[in-house]
């Protein structure tokens, strides 16, 4: 058989710097020959082109956009194809990067890739969680999922990203101290005890060797006669087998028996609550950063909003910038890569979102027109 392709699956909530992270990763690939699948819930693929920026043309790292829908979920056509034309050339490819969207859970890859259409070509590595921890030390994660309303599903979609992670990643964290980094600990063992590593990352980097080659789940080939479970540590020159084991299994989703409680998680979370909702809204009118800044905010503060991102122009038609937000809080900074379009483009992912709210909201704040 041949050896099969290493699979990392990236997931975390909306604004958690996925992107960013894995940006800063590919950077720190160690000569590894990529493809990457970067999924986004919004009909503009803002996300790819931060990943092709980062990738800097290599010609070694592949990135496949995923834009508008939930990768590998029951209605996406393109993820088995796209894994199949990736496994036609092997030789090419080192590893398989997927980053979900922030409102996916990562089941939905991890079902497929065990399917006899994919179970002979790749192997799931592990599945990275990148958590926003300001956010998680301000309780925006914390709700009853029993309940309804924004904060209900924003805290049941988390916890269930969490439960299904090998790897926590505690993001966004240069402005903490050690004690908020022990309490950001606390709160993810807290709601995940069976994750196996949580890993910083400053500046979001995080070193490729905690990220990529894990190996932390078995062949899924039902053939296959040797079982494969990660071990705490590196062993010493004097060390023995244990033996049981079993000791050494950790959170193992070591077959398709193991997944089993999560394959319909995925799909019922979505289709019962129908109100994470994603829409473009486009202006022609130049835009000044500030004004959009404080006009962006309030409309956060008004509306369920969740997360923005986009690019907008300004007077200077050179000039393309890039908006970041996560809830109120706000980023726009130059971003020299992106060609000047006709039109300033940003997009808006919340629960319950009211597009036209929104647009007059937007357009009464900065004195512009968006639609």
């Amino acid at each position: 058989m041949n050896d099969l392709i290493p699979v990392t699956i990236v997931t975390g909530f909306l604004g958690s710097g996925k992107t960013t992270l894995l940006g800063n990763l590919i950077k720190a690939r160690q000569n590894r020959r990529l493809a990457l699948l970067i999924n986004e819930f919004g009909e503009v693929a803002i996300d790819g082109v931060l990943m092709r920026d980062s990738a800097d043309g290599d010609a070694h790292i592949c990135i496949h956009d995923f834009p508008y829908g939930l990768i590998a979920y029951g209605d996406d056509e393109r993820f088995v194809p796209t894994l199949l034309a990736i496994a036609e050339r092997r030789a090419q490819v080192d590893h398989v990067l997927v980053e979900t969207s922030g409102l996916a859970l990562p089941t939905a890859v991890m079902e497929l890739l065990q399917t006899p259409e994919l179970a002979q070509h790749f192997i799931l590595d592990a599945t990275l969680a990148v958590v926003d921890t300001p956010l998680l030390l301000v309780d925006e994660f914390d709700g009853d999922p029993a309940q309804t309303g924004p904060q209900a599903a924003v805290a049941d979609l988390f916890e269930q990203q969490l439960e299904y992670a090998d790897v926590v990643v505690l993001n966004k964290i240069d402005d903490l101290d050690d004690d908020a980094l022990l309490a950001a600990e606390t709160r993810v063992r807290a709601r995940a005890p069976k994750v196996r590593f949580l890993e910083l990352a400053y500046q979001a980097k995080l070193d490729s060797r905690l990220a990529l080659g894990l190996r932390l789940h078995q062949p899924t080939l039902p053939a296959q006669g040797h079982r494969f479970t990660p071990i705490a540590s590196m062993p010493t020159d004097n060390a023995r087998p244990l033996s049981n084991q079993g000791l050494v299994d950790g959170h193992a989703h070591s077959g398709l028996a193991k997944h089993s409680h999560g394959l319909a998680t995925h799909k019922h979370f979505h289709e019962q609550d129908p109100g994470w909702l994603s829409f473009v809204l486009r202006s022609p009118d130049p835009q000044q950063p500030e004004a959009l800044k404080t006009a962006l905010t309030e409309t956060a503060k008004a509306e369920p909003l969740l997360r923005i991102k986009g690019f907008i122009l300004t007077g200077n038609k050179e000039d393309a910038l890039l908006v970041q937000g996560v809830r109120t809080r706000m980023v726009i900074s130059d971003y020299t890569s992106k060609k000047p379009a006709q039109a300033s483009e940003i997009v808006f992912i919340g629960y319950h979102l009211d597009r036209k709210k929104v647009a007059a909201l937007l357009s009464r704040l900065t004195e512009t027109q968006w639609q």
